[in-house]
């Protein structure tokens, strides 16, 4: 029987230890946290079990609107307050139940799990520490999958209390009065707009011109403007070089000189992996400049019989990714089928309110002349189903290539952009033409109506060469 060792029980963890088993393997995961990783505990499931509330209430303000009153014409919205610490507590207790869903699932596969940290021994030895002591363990295949940590500024240091960072947040007992979030990355934008839209007065510190400036252009500029729109207020071109606290306020310096003042300070300014001092160098596995293990399209490192997968290996820090990429290293190890990751099928989302989600080519790589495609861009709100729901804000685009007219890409922009974009990315995994995709029937009326209205648009004569979006 096949040994194998797992150091890390996030999804790219758990989900290897699962294959793994169903593969005949003899397997052992040891996780220090909890089962679900960061994933579970402090990240995925957390901020979405927080944003699925927002919702609730971005809902509520819009009932106005839609002729919704309660008595004496009060707005709906108003009549609601957040109770953060039950809002909290809900979160916590979600994210306990489905780490230990998880734990009754590996033992019923018959996964060992050991409560501790790992390190590696070789390339044949994996050493688990436990409060028990230290255990060796002999393995024929590793997996790393330790993830990241949240990375801190030197003069902008967490707290737990007034400097915080996301794993931390779930600690407020009430609502912040003033929270100065830094950074508008993916973390940052998300846990802004879930913040505003619980009633928290926001202020959202971004070095670059426009949010979200790994998304496409033309999202994040609706992200923008609807979060100005809500009254949050968005430093562009400022970036924070220190924080500290000061009685019971938190100021943010500005590199120009500027200062900012709130009650709370969420820093979200990317991450870390968690390499360090897990016996990378005795393995010879190689790491790049930001210690990110280099591993190929299968999940190998650069040491025989030693794998890794998610954030820890810095491919794309998704949870379905981390997760893809364990099953992989496991099919690949244990000679099962398998093909290599392909990023380019990768759906990703982005819970702000509007999201954003995304699959395959975008609109940079065309502008930059990376990719010859055709591309069209539907407004959300001239689709009957935006009107009856008082959507106002979004787009669907689609792209394809300009004679097999295969469709390469797609963005959603809209309130359920993350059930949306299952569409595209079948048609993007699948190599599904406009045509193709055009010609399944969607439900009048439905936001998906969209989908299948850009991809008619899409169906031009061959001589053209390109469409306006």
């Amino acid at each position: 029987m096949t040994d194998v060792v797992i150091v890390g029980g996030g999804p790219g963890g758990y989900e290897a230890a699962l294959v793994a088993s169903q593969l005949g393997g003899r397997v052992t995961l040891i996780e220090r946290r909890g089962l679900g990783g960061s994933a579970v505990l402090t990240d995925v499931v957390p901020s979405k079990t927080l944003i699925a509330t927002a919702e609730v209430m971005t809902t509520l303000r819009g009932a106005h609107e839609l002729g919704l009153r309660l008595d004496g014409s009060a707005d709906l919205a108003k009549a609601f307050r957040v109770d953060l610490a039950a809002v909290n507590e809900r979160v916590l207790r979600l994210a306990a139940a489905q780490s230990d869903d998880i734990g009754t699932r590996l033992r019923a596969e018959g996964v060992r799990l050991i409560e501790g940290t790992g390190r590696l021994d070789g390339t044949e030895c994996v050493i688990a520490s436990t409060a028990d002591g230290d255990e060796r363990l002999k393995a024929d295949i590793i997996l790393i999958a330790t993830g990241t940590t949240p990375r801190e500024l030197p003069d902008a240091r967490p707290d737990g209390e007034r400097i915080l960072t996301w794993t931390q947040l779930y600690g407020l007992d009430a609502m912040p009065e003033r929270l100065i979030v830094v950074g508008s990355g993916v973390t940052g934008a998300e846990f802004a707009s879930a913040y505003n839209a619980l009633g928290a007065d926001v202020v959202l510190v971004s070095s670059r011109d426009q949010v979200l400036p790994g998304e496409d252009a033309d999202a994040g500029r609706v992200v923008q403007q609807v979060f100005e729109r809500s009254g949050m207020a968005i430093l562009s071109r400022s970036r924070a070089q220190a924080a500290r606290v000061v009685g019971d306020e938190v100021v943010v310096e500005l590199a120009d000189g500027r200062t900012v003042t709130g009650s709370h300070c969420l820093m979200a300014v990317g991450s870390t992996p968690n390499t360090v001092g897990i016996g990378l160098e005795q393995a010879g596995i190689a790491t790049d400049s930001r210690g990110y293990l280099s591993v190929d399209r299968v999940s190998r490192t650069t040491a025989r019989g030693v794998y890794a997968a998610g954030d820890c290996t810095g491919v794309f820090a998704l949870a379905s990714v981390a997760a893809m990429q364990g099953r992989i290293a496991m099919w690949h190890s244990l000679g099962d089928a398998v093909g290599p990751l392909d990023l380019r099928t990768v759906a990703a989302n982005v819970f702000t309110a509007p999201e954003i989600a995304t699959v395959g080519v975008g609109q940079a790589e065309l502008d930059a002349g990376l990719v010859n495609a055709l591309a069209v861009m539907l407004p959300l709100h001239t689709n009957p189903r935006a009107k009856m729901r008082g959507i106002a804000d979004g787009f669907v685009k689609v792209f394809c290539l300009p004679t097999t007219r295969i469709v390469i890409g797609g963005v959603v922009v809209a309130p359920i952009a993350s059930e949306l974009i299952e569409a595209l990315s079948l048609a993007v995994r699948e190599k599904l033409t406009v045509d193709q995709l055009a010609e399944s029937f969607t439900v009048y009326p439905s936001l998906s109506g969209s989908i299948a209205e850009a991809a008619r648009r899409l169906h031009v004569r061959s001589t053209d060469q390109a469409l306006p979006h």
